[in-house]
Order: structure tokens, then sequence, then C-alpha cells
């Protein structure tokens, strides 16, 4: 792959776990936390070292997001895992619906 369509990738792992945390304004020790707890896993490096990718990193805010509003690590995981297969569920129903045409919806 082209180091360019890398940069548009959102699943690439771009970003440290230094660089991580900056942007989402947390400690690395949280990401840490969500490793841990398998909420978030990070892609490694050939040297270990995690890196995180557009897509892992909006998964962190939502989860960040989700603590800040007081639910618990186990609230949080099942409200994101609902999450996440509701947006599944809808595009796959969008699709469908794309494959019916207009006058079959």
């Amino acid at each position: 792959m082209p180091f360019s369509s890398d940069l548009d990738n959102v699943d690439y792992p771009t970003y440290t776990t230094g660089q991580a945390a900056e942007l989402l304004g947390v400690q690395q020790a949280f990401l840490h936390s969500l490793d841990t707890a398998n909420l978030l896993r990070p892609h490694r490096s050939d040297g270990g070292h995690r890196r995180y990718s557009r897509r892992q990193l909006d998964r962190a805010a939502r989860i960040r997001t989700l603590f800040d509003e007081g639910h618990s690590l186990a609230a949080t995981a099942r409200i994101i895992e609902l999450q996440d297969e509701l947006t599944a569920t809808q595009a796959e129903l969008a699709e469908l619906r794309s494959r019916l045409g207009p006058e079959r919806v």
C-alpha cells in the first residue's frame, strides 16, 4: 500500500500512545487501562509498542465521554458494543434498501 493511502486509511496505526493521549487529553495510563480491559486493542509495532489508528482514537474518545458521564467500565463496554452493533445494522439496512430500490422500500 502506498504511503499516501496509509494516511487516508482510518485503520492505519499512526499514533503512538503519547500522541494518542495528547490528542484525546488523557493520561497514557488511561489508554493502557482500555487495552487491559479489552475495550481498545491497539496495534503493536515490531518492537511491541502500541500504535493507534484514527478509528481507535474515535472509540477511545467515545469511551472517555461515557466515563465522564459516570458510567462504569462494564456499562461503558456494553454501551459501546450496542452502539457499534446498531451502526453496523443501520449500514446493512441502508445497503439492503439501496439494492431493493426506492419503489420497494
